[in-house]
């Protein structure tokens, strides 16, 4: 399994076990108790991004949302490799 680490600012840390069963990164946040903001969950909107700092990430779909570089969309990505996140 993947591990992903999650810092929000000053909050403190939250990691968790990237399941085979969890569909995608914000089904995954959200099960194991992340509050993260989304909408579309097709990777239209751009609501669930956030800053990949360490670690790979694979596209589902391919997002029509603008990302910057160092960013992701979590509602269509699911980690490669163990991950560090950050939520903006």
């Amino acid at each position: 399994m993947t591990k992903v680490k999650v810092s929000k600012g000053s909050d403190s840390d939250t990691s968790f076990e990237f399941k085979e069963s969890d569909t995608n990164l914000l089904n995954a946040l959200q099960s194991n108790g992340v509050d993260i903001l989304y909408h579309c969950r097709e990777g239209f909107c751009g609501a669930c991004r956030c800053k990949i700092k360490d670690g790979d990430v694979e596209y589902l779909n391919e997002p029509l949302a603008f990302v910057r570089r160092g960013e992701i969309l979590t509602c269509c990505s699911k980690p490669t490799s163990d991950i560090e996140i950050e939520l903006i």
